[in-house]
């Protein structure tokens, strides 16, 4: 089995009440939730060349099944009940929430998955859309390139495999916006496979059992990975199992701030309790993810004015969603780069006239 591993990925919010209040409506959710997003999801330099290799999959096998084990029980009791975990699921609907997810908490997750599958159930159904509706049903979401990705794996897999979701590892590191994390949890939640589903989440209680750290280093490293693959089990389905409760575990339990020791089933092993909960080694690594003022602020306001116009923008116009500065032309110009929006073409009878924006079609 290759190892695919996966990149910061935030989750931990599951009411509205979880999310901070001092986030704006338009900001990327997931910016100030419950760990820094110090990392992109899915980036392609997935584990740093020079990382040390020392101490690869040193775990001893007891306490790989008690970790395993009581992590397991555990999750039987308390699995939260999403939609992407149901009886009925899709390896279509599990990709699309994977997606979703990477740096969104499931609070405003939930919600947007449904309306999504309800109107594009199929990969085939996302593909025919016109893209200006997909952009507008992302919404808030933050990230909006992710949507963007979506609907180019939605017709990479109509037209390279019928429109179905590969369970192959290669298939679907092939897909657009598809990396390694995304084709492990797709693997071992959609289709039961053994694989490496390393979030943030994980990594953390890991780091804390296993390693006795407060947190994990911003960056993975092989010995990480190797470890973490030492504690997954080598039947398909009770890999898959573990996949989903240890990043429970560390989604509603083993929390970066405010972690809940004394309902997590790993209390009496902990490394990181017994020694006396060390504070955080790498916090002076960490980088922090500032929004007010920031370009992805900008980008943000355009988005959303765009969004919400049935008719091309002036641009002008635009000085309702932020003033016209150098800063708003940069942002513009680097949505324009991206795909998220085009110009709208010029009228006959005006052709003088100045450019209007609008969501590509």
């Amino acid at each position: 089995m290759r190892v695919v591993t996966a990149r910061a990925r935030t989750r931990t919010p599951t009411s509205p009440a979880d999310v901070p209040a001092d986030v704006p409506a338009d900001v990327p959710a997931g910016i100030r939730a419950d760990i820094p997003a110090d990392v992109v999801a899915d980036d392609p330099a997935d584990v740093p060349a020079d990382s040390p290799a020392d101490s690869p999959g040193d775990v001893p096998a007891d306490v790989v099944a008690e970790v395993v084990g009581r992590v397991g029980a555990w999750y039987d009791e308390h699995a939260r009940d999403l939609p992407w975990r149901a009886s009925d699921r899709t390896p279509w609907g599990v990709l699309v929430s994977e997606v979703m997810l990477q740096q969104t908490p499931v609070v405003r997750v939930e919600p947007a998955w449904r309306s999504w599958l309800e109107r594009w159930p199929t990969p085939a159904d996302l593909a025919a859309a016109p893209t200006a509706d997909v952009l507008r049903a992302w919404d808030r979401l933050g990230y909006p390139r992710r949507a963007l990705r979506l609907q180019e794996c939605a017709r990479t897999i109509v037209v390279r495999h019928d429109g179905e979701v590969p369970d192959d590892e290669d298939a679907l590191l092939a897909l657009p916006g598809v990396g390694p994390y995304t084709a492990a949890a797709v693997r071992a939640f959609a289709f039961g496979r053994r694989a490496v589903v390393l979030d943030t989440n994980v990594r953390r209680v890991l780091a804390r059992a296993v390693d006795g750290d407060a947190l994990p280093a911003p960056s993975q490293t092989r010995a990480e990975v190797a470890r973490a693959l030492a504690l997954v089990p080598l039947d398909d389905g009770a890999a898959a199992r573990w996949a989903a409760a240890s990043m429970e575990l560390g989604a509603l339990v083993c929390t970066a701030r405010s972690p809940r020791c004394d309902a997590c089933p790993l209390l009496s092993s902990c490394r990181w309790v017994a020694a006396g909960r060390p504070g955080d080694v790498h916090a002076h690594r960490r980088r922090t993810q500032a929004w007010h003022g920031t370009d992805r602020q900008v980008r943000g306001r355009i988005m959303a004015l765009l969004r919400e116009s049935p008719v091309p923008v002036p641009e002008h116009v635009l000085d309702e969603a932020w003033p016209a500065t150098p800063q708003r032309a940069r942002a513009l110009a680097g949505l324009l780069v991206d795909g998220l929006v085009t110009t709208s073409p010029a009228r006959a009878d005006e052709p003088d006239a100045p450019p209007a924006y609008c969501l590509p079609s």
